[in-house]
């Protein structure tokens, strides 16, 4: 029988993704399928904290295997800011025009628009904890690009292409991805381990 790994996760694009990644190693599953209804805690400073703190909370409280993401904008000329407020910068509805906006706004006429995207995912199995970090590198545009995407893909352009995430399809972004790169990491390392 295959081991089950959560992915503390309720999106079912991400956790497609990794099953496809995944498939024949482990059996994936997310957080409704475990019995997990709670809000995940994330209280930290960094997203290397908040990813550790998901994932903890899910091994101490179901005893599985289990691996965490998350993610934030970094952007230099407002010193790595939203960062790990990403998701809540203009406040706590969480509204991604909102935090656009912002962001741009802050910004204004700045000649440094240099900015990354990172993800950190932490895996917990065995009682052992790694960690693993996506980055794409890039930069802030001047104005919304785009419809598709979601967050602050219409303002991001990834230094590999010319056009913003929110220009580009599903399967275009994800090949580069920060998400898939940090994810491409632990898949390398689970498949070692099995």
């Amino acid at each position: 029988m295959m081991e089950k790994i959560c992915f503390a996760t309720n999106n079912p694009n991400k956790l497609r993704e990794i099953q496809q990644m995944l498939d024949g190693l482990y059996h994936v599953v997310s957080l409704k399928e475990l019995g997990c209804h709670d809000e995940l805690p994330e209280n930290q400073e960094t997203l290397e904290g908040n990813s550790l703190e998901k994932a903890e909370f899910v091994y101490k409280n179901f005893n599985v295997a289990v691996f965490a993401d998350d993610t934030g904008l970094e952007i230099n000329a407002l010193e790595g800011r939203p960062g790990v407020y990403s998701a809540m910068y203009a406040g706590s509805q969480r509204d991604s025009l909102d935090n656009m906006n912002k962001v741009l706004s802050e910004l204004n006429d700045s000649e440094d628009r240099v900015a990354r995207f990172r993800t950190v995912v932490t895996l917990i199995k065995e009682g052992k904890t790694n960690q693993f970090e996506g980055v794409v590198d890039g930069k802030i545009t001047n104005e919304l690009a785009g419809k598709d995407g979601f967050g602050y893909d219409p303002i991001f352009i990834p230094e590999e292409r010319s056009i913003a995430f929110a220009e580009m399809t599903l399967s275009e972004k994800n090949q580069i991805s920060h998400r898939k790169r940090a994810i491409e990491k632990l898949v390398e390392f689970l498949v070692k381990q099995s």
